[in-house]
């Protein structure tokens, strides 16, 4: 899940928001303006009733991001680096750039989000008491007691034991810790996880049939979400215990292609050099450093009138936006990194020197290889 629009750092992480984020923005806000407020505090006028919907909308997001920086928080502290935080449609995702080292950091890691929202919620509630007391209720209540009540929902929802909420990340560091065999913890966490997620389907299919169709919309959503995420998760999980030992510089593709970044558009395009099967072009400058990463589809995007002024370097993705690893680094802990699309590939950098290019693709062959002329590792 990438970010639509960048929020700038946090704490030392990145903050972003994905476009669906609206859409349920736009529904707690509508839910509570037009619904929650004014059946519970009648009187107010309609303005009232959608400013305190958007603040308390507003403070919903802010409490989602606090359980995500708490999460990042430890992981870094426990020797964890930190991709970004990501808030969507169904809350918000912490993008770790590794996995914990035992089961006590997996722990940690998976428990404080929860111990987060709960202690919100419990702060939300005790503001509302206070606002009760000294006011006497009225439109201030509802705010702080709604967002009581959803952190704390929150907080039981993500303790259930099933990848990938937290819960199953709690689950796999039990089973880990118990039969001290990590994938195998992955796999029973990820089990659950299915288990759960169809269990949401068929109860929101349920609730469809019965004639709540906006009811019956949220679970079945959900569940089809934690199906298709602790599959995901299992089968990374396969996947890193086969590449087990590979560094990055074995799969890469070595001495790709390169655009220099003061190469217009226009060149880029009609030069016969890049046409290579290749979606993606590494962005150097005149020494032959890497500066960034152009797609083919960025290039088209560009209007015709002004490719032959337009540069590489000005439509480029910048360095700071690309992951960059060393040939050394172990080709397994890049895979919950390694996303698809062009604009997601791994620029392979040692010392100032680009030296390969490494994508999905190159990751699957590398893993055919192995399964294939390796026994040990057909099982895995």
């Amino acid at each position: 899940m990438r970010a639509t629009i960048r929020l700038g750092r946090i704490a030392g992480v990145r903050i972003g928001v994905h476009w669906s984020v609206l859409v349920i923005f736009a529904v707690i806000t509508v839910g509570l303006a037009r619904n929650r407020l004014p059946d519970a505090r009648p009187g107010y006028s309609w303005a009232a009733y959608w400013v305190v919907g958007l603040l308390t909308a507003a403070v919903f997001f802010a409490s989602l991001l606090a359980h995500e920086l708490a999460h990042a928080v430890v992981a870094r502290r426990n020797g964890i680096d930190v991709d970004d935080i990501v808030l969507w449609l169904l809350g918000g995702v912490a993008r770790l750039k590794g996995e914990a080292s035992n089961p006590g950091a997996e722990l940690r890691i998976a428990g404080v989000g929860p111990l987060v929202s709960l202690a919100l919620g419990i702060m939300f509630g005790l503001c509302a008491w206070l606002v009760n007391v000294t006011s006497g209720g009225g439109l201030a209540v509802e705010a702080p007691a709604w967002l009581a009540a959803i952190n704390i929902l929150l907080a039981v929802f993500n303790s259930i034991p099933a990848a990938p909420l937290d819960g199953g990340r709690l689950l796999r560091a039990l089973l880990w810790w118990r039969t001290g065999d990590r994938l195998r913890a992955i796999t029973g966490a990820a089990a659950a996880g299915r288990g759960f997620g169809w269990f949401l389907v068929i109860f929101g299919l349920f609730l469809f049939a019965r004639g709540d169709a906006f009811g019956g919309l949220w679970p079945a959503l959900i569940g089809w979400f934690l199906v298709a995420a602790a599959t995901m998760e299992a089968r990374q999980a396969h996947l890193r215990e086969t590449l087990a030992g590979i560094p990055v510089r074995n799969a890469m593709t070595r001495e790709p292609v390169t655009v220099s970044e003061s190469t217009t558009v226009a060149e880029f395009l009609l030069g016969p050099h890049y046409r290579y099967p290749h979606s993606a072009f590494p962005v150097t400058d005149h020494v032959g450093a890497p500066v960034g990463l152009l797609t083919l589809d960025t290039a088209r995007h560009v209007v015709e009138q002004r490719r032959g002024t337009v540069t590489a370097g000005e439509i480029m993705l910048p360095l700071s936006q690309v992951t960059v690893v060393g040939p050394d680094d172990p080709l397994a802990e890049l895979l919950p990194r390694l996303e698809s699309g062009p604009e997601h590939r791994v620029l392979v950098v040692d010392d100032g020197r680009l030296l390969g290019l490494l994508s999905p693709s190159d990751v699957t062959r590398m893993v055919t290889w192995l399964v294939t002329t390796d026994p040990r590792r057909r099982g895995r």
